[in-house]
């Protein structure tokens, strides 16, 4: 069967010509526009000798010209290697050579991030990749760094009438690295049936369509699966408006979502607590009340003091979720024809299979018992690239096991109990940081914490919560007040206060900092 996940703009593109695509400040890009430009990137790409299946690493923040080039990578039959735009050469020469890319295109940065010199630099390191597209913010403007071609200069004057090649539905569409937490990143295949598929049942969950004509506000990174998927290919699928934020700000994405009339906002635990922190006078809460249709959480579990303080305010229940990169990648949803319920990740999401399992593959059946979380279906993987022993150490019949702790109601409900590996083991007990932090957080004075597990002499680990305070407390009276609300084996004996807290680019506490593992 043919299939190529461009074919989702082409479509919108045909019957939605004029409406606007793709929103940053004061340039808004119809479908059509957008459309042709991929078309060039495709043209252009195709004339220097890409061929179907060849991987085209991509590095650009949430910018018009990550849909534009994106869209084109696949409209020429190549594969998408996305980027974290936080790396630095070193890095960018490793996932350069690990995918085997032959092209690379990648923003040209700022002064505070400045993307281009470390991406030529990692791209000079890279001998297999034969071709490097620097993209301008203006896109006449001269190459800033020599010897590096200019996506704009390259891409003037060539005709945007491409349709997209045929690709079989099994074909390799994007290459998806991991945050490598355990040794050197490894890339997730996803196919295109993986990738289109999840795209439709998130429309299905959320009852998105073309003549709701649905506005997103996008503020996770394109370049991870959440923002990929969820919103801009979900989104693009049916015509919405995809208003972009090119870095998270609550104050911006409050304003963002007043002015644009968002409907749908899609984001991690933090950013929601942001939000709530960012409302004062001056927003009208109501007009946007009246307009937000779907609120989304995903990549950590949302404290349960979060959801009851964004349905005060706004009227709206968030909606969890559940996936990872390697599950294109949602697994799980809160059902939309069912109460949602607070702190649960809701239940398989259409086409996948989800089930409990212990260290040996054994299923757990008990209600409430704590396993593993093994998936199988539609949205799995193919594999991570060229690492058959990996893949084979996650996968077994089908089955994919995703190192997350969780729990099942009597009801069908999931719900996280902690990261495999962020569990802490305190002189024999479990102790699991997502609980812990759960309590913390109901404390008047805890803005923000991060539970880990730190080296101790005769427990093996002690439990430490990192807080970031939001009003009067000292760590004897919290370290008291823990001991009064647990139980005696769990409850941390060492608090940290801190300004903020280490995150990754999604938004996501990067625990291993706090840590040192």
């Amino acid at each position: 069967m043919a299939l190529n996940l461009a074919t989702l703009l082409e479509d919108s593109a045909r019957r939605h010509p004029t409406r606007d695509a793709v929103v940053l400040g004061d340039t808004r890009l119809s479908y059509a526009a957008l459309d042709t430009a991929a078309g060039q990137v495709a043209d252009l790409l195709v004339s220097r000798g890409v061929r179907p299946g060849d991987r085209v690493a991509l590095s650009c923040p949430n910018l018009p010209y990550f849909p534009i080039a994106y869209y084109g990578i696949l409209k020429a039959g190549a594969v998408v290697v996305p980027l974290n735009v936080l790396l630095k050469r070193r890095e960018i020469a490793y996932h350069l050579a690990d995918s085997q890319a032959t092209a690379y295109l990648c923003f040209e940065g700022t002064a505070d991030l400045p993307m281009g010199t470390e991406g030529f630099a990692g791209f000079e390191q890279t001998p297999g990749c034969e071709h490097f597209f620097l993209i301008t913010a203006d896109p006449a403007a001269d190459s800033p760094i020599a010897g590096a071609p200019t996506l704009g200069r390259e891409l003037a004057g060539r005709s945007g009438a491409f349709d997209a090649v045929s690709t079989s539905e099994t074909d390799t569409a994007v290459i998806l690295y991991t945050s490598g937490t355990t040794g050197q990143p490894k890339g997730a295949e996803l196919s295109h049936a993986n990738l289109v598929l999840n795209a439709v049942t998130c429309n299905r969950l959320f009852d998105s369509a073309a003549g709701r004509h649905e506005r997103h506000l996008i503020t996770l990174p394109l370049f991870h699966s959440f923002g990929s998927t969820l919103q801009m290919n979900a989104g693009i699928a049916v015509a919405s408006t995809l208003v972009l934020l090119p870095r998270f700000a609550a104050d911006e994405a409050v304003r963002l979502l007043q002015r644009e009339k968002i409907t749908f906002f899609a984001g991690v635990p933090t950013m929601y607590w942001g939000l709530l922190g960012a409302l004062d006078e001056s927003v009208d809460v109501a007009e946007i009340a009246r307009n937000l249709r779907v609120a989304v959480s995903g990549g950590a579990s949302l404290p349960v003091e979060i959801i009851k303080q964004f349905q005060e305010r706004f009227g709206v229940q968030i909606l969890e979720g559940y996936g990872l990169s390697e599950t294109s990648p949602v697994a799980t949803f809160s059902d939309p024809e069912r109460e949602p319920r607070a702190g649960s990740i809701g239940v398989p999401i259409w086409g996948v299979q989800v089930k409990l399992i212990d260290p040996d593959w054994k299923t757990i059946e008990g209600t409430d018992e704590v396993g593993e979380i093994a998936i199988r279906g539609h949205n799995i993987m193919k594999g991570y690239y060229n690492r058959p022993e990996a893949t084979a150490e996650v996968m077994r019949d089908g089955w994919f096991r995703t190192g997350d702790l969780a729990r099942r109601d009597g009801d069908g409900f999931y719900y996280i109990v902690d990261r495999a590996k962020d569990m802490v083991i305190r002189g024999g007990f479990n102790v699991y940081p997502r609980e812990i932090e759960e309590v913390l957080l109901t404390h008047p004075a805890v803005s923000l914490v991060a539970v880990v597990g730190v080296p101790h002499d005769s427990l093996g680990e002690e439990v430490k919560a990192y807080v970031i305070r939001s009003g009067e407390v000292t760590e004897d009276e919290l370290v008291a007040w823990c001991r009064e609300n647990m139980a005696a084996y769990k409850y941390p004996r060492l608090v940290e206060f801190v300004e903020a807290l280490p995150m990754t680019a999604t938004g996501k506490i990067l625990k291993r900092e706090l840590t040192g593992k």
